[in-house]
């Protein structure tokens, strides 16, 4: 077990992202994948950081009834914040095209939730990246999303691909999160965590 996480803690992962799946076995982190249903609607009224929150909340919540003692479940949520809106998943390739022209010549922020489930109670945190994409040719924008087909991603990108390479001028913050997940503050709140719900035991 990695430095500072006590080994008798059992961590569940409740993502099917393969970006997020790799982000955590590379830090250290042992767990199970576990997958519930849920919906991603949110309250009107809520924007950037509190949608990203209330969603990840919200995807721990359905693990509340079943959780154990010394088990922690992790949940996220990632969200692209660019003109006061979100930009989702793309359903099609014209609606990824749409995003990407959003997208185009902007600086946007991707935000990431992030909830710790335990049988001693829920903790959630957001961390959020500047991502600054130069402007992109129609040309550039079609070969993307033919050749990479980005629908399982938030705005419609994938930073550690071709258009990141090739489109992205800048960033400001952890180029993790905007792969997936904040590592670095996910495993120093990690610690935080553990050390107060174990001053509970």
């Amino acid at each position: 077990m990695i430095s500072g996480i006590p080994s008798h803690f059992h961590f569940f992962l409740a993502s099917r992202s393969p970006r997020r799946q790799q982000l955590l076995r590379e830090l250290g982190l042992e767990f199970e994948i576990v997958i519930r249903e849920y919906d991603e609607n949110y309250p009107q009224g809520l924007s950037g950081a509190e949608i990203a929150e209330y969603l990840s909340s919200k995807k721990a919540s359905l693990f509340r009834e079943d959780i154990s003692e010394h088990e922690i479940v992790i949940t996220s949520d990632t969200i692209v914040w660019c003109d006061n809106q979100v930009l989702d998943k793309p359903s099609g390739p014209e609606d990824a095209v749409r995003i990407l022209k959003i997208l185009s010549g902007k600086t946007h922020e991707v935000i990431t939730g992030v909830t710790f489930l335990s049988d001693k109670g829920e903790y959630t945190f957001s961390d959020a990246t500047k991502v600054t994409f130069d402007n992109l040719t129609d040309e550039e924008i079609a070969y993307y999303v033919n050749e990479f087909k980005p629908y399982d991603k938030a705005g419609g990108y994938g930073i550690q691909e071709w258009i990141g390479l090739t489109g992205i001028i800048s960033i400001e913050g952890s180029y993790f999160n905007v792969v997936g997940l904040p590592v670095q503050k996910l495993y120093r709140e990690l610690i935080k965590y553990i050390n107060n719900i174990s001053k509970q035991d």
